[in-house]
């Protein structure tokens, strides 16, 4: 299977369990990898046979952006299922949305999470 990636996208979202994360709001960067066949495209050169970056990139600002959640496990969920809904192509979608400078004790650079979503066939 070939792969898509989509690393780094940074948005400002409002998700988090404490109020602070719900008010003030914080930065959420968002990796995804694309799994397909990219056969057709490559030898068409026709975009309609591949994933749209940009298309990609505007649903995951739509959710990221969108309503506050309190987990980034139900974000990361709703970009999966929004890719393999939209891109019909697209076989199985991994999200990785990470939260850098969380607000819990100690200091840590970051937490993330990533799950892997596949088409039901």
């Amino acid at each position: 299977m070939d792969k898509i990636y989509l690393n780094g996208m940074g948005f400002y979202g409002y998700h988090g369990v404490f109020p602070e994360e719900n008010k003030l709001g914080q930065r959420f960067f968002v990796d995804l990898v694309l799994e397909t066949d990219l056969s057709p495209a490559s030898q068409t050169d026709d975009l309609n046979k591949t994933v749209n970056y940009a298309e990609a990139y505007k649903k995951t600002k739509e959710i990221v952006e969108g309503k506050p959640k309190k987990l980034v496990e139900t974000v990361a969920e709703m970009i999966a299922q929004q890719i393999l809904d939209q891109f019909s192509i697209v076989q199985a979608c991994t999200v990785k949305v990470t939260k850098p400078d969380p607000p819990i004790p100690g200091h840590y650079k970051s937490v993330a999470i990533e799950m892997k979503r596949c088409r039901d066939e």
